[in-house]
């Protein structure tokens, strides 16, 4: 795991807040990944265990998970070619199964997961900065309806810095015969701490704010984060209209 703290988060607030903390030039992407997983496990009801999807090309791969029930679960859906996290990165909608027992959708994946002791889950897309690639956070809840409207807004606020991580590993990974690709991917982890770095000093925010506030110009403007950071490192100003956290 990437972060050395030796507490655990109690709220989600605490948790995006270390992940803000983390530097995308000195993190890892697989620590960085393997960090949002443990988070949304710790912070996230209904004793859980995470994963994150990553689909290249409609090939799905787990690229970090928390323990076995997550794992078994992406893959018994890479299986059958369907289910909710394999829906959350297709469609980008978040995927949320509230009983397992009950819900009619992949009604030959549900009592897999039944069997496996997962109850519900919620499923998040990301949004990565590559036409080939989407993925999806994945909650697999031990108890029913674990999920209520902070626990999706948490989700949804944990995903940006794992399509930032998932997006970067996948140019990492593919580049290894192509320099200039990594070479893209490292200046992007690169102008992104730039972009945080100046609306933390300019708006006195916390870096996991500052993080949101590109990710949310990011989606209000479909650009990609990394457009959207390079404008700012490069004007020095955010949009008009552009959402702005309280001060601390």
């Amino acid at each position: 795991m990437a972060s050395d703290q030796t507490s655990s988060p109690t709220s989600a607030v605490q948790a995006l807040e270390r992940l803000g903390s983390l530097s995308l030039r000195t993190v890892s992407m697989e620590e960085l990944l393997q960090t949002i997983a443990d988070l949304a496990k710790t912070v996230l009801p209904g004793n859980p265990e995470a994963s994150v999807l990553l689909l290249v090309k409609g090939r799905p791969t787990t690229v970090a998970s928390t323990g076995q029930l997550a794992t078994d679960l992406d893959e018994t859906q890479y299986e059958r070619g369907h289910g909710p996290c394999l829906h959350a990165a297709r469609t980008g909608e978040q995927t949320e199964i509230a009983d397992t027992r009950t819900d009619s959708r992949w009604q030959d994946y549900m009592p897999r997961a039944v069997e496996h002791g997962n109850l519900s889950s919620l499923s998040t897309p990301l949004v990565i900065d590559d036409d080939e690639v989407t993925g999806a956070l994945n909650v697999y809840a031990r108890r029913p309806h674990a999920f209520d409207e902070d626990s999706r807004t948490a989700a949804t606020r944990f995903a940006p810095y794992a399509a930032v991580a998932a997006g970067n590993l996948h140019a990492y990974l593919s580049a290894r015969d192509r320099a200039d690709n990594l070479q893209i991917a490292l200046e992007a982890r690169g102008v992104i701490d730039q972009a945080k770095g100046i609306l933390m000093d300019r708006h006195k925010l916390t870096a996991d704010q500052a993080f949101q506030v590109l990710a949310q110009m990011s989606m209000k403007t479909n650009r990609k984060l990394r457009a959207v950071a390079d404008d700012l490192v490069h004007t020095g100003e955010l949009p008009p209209g552009s959402w702005l956290p309280p001060a601390r």
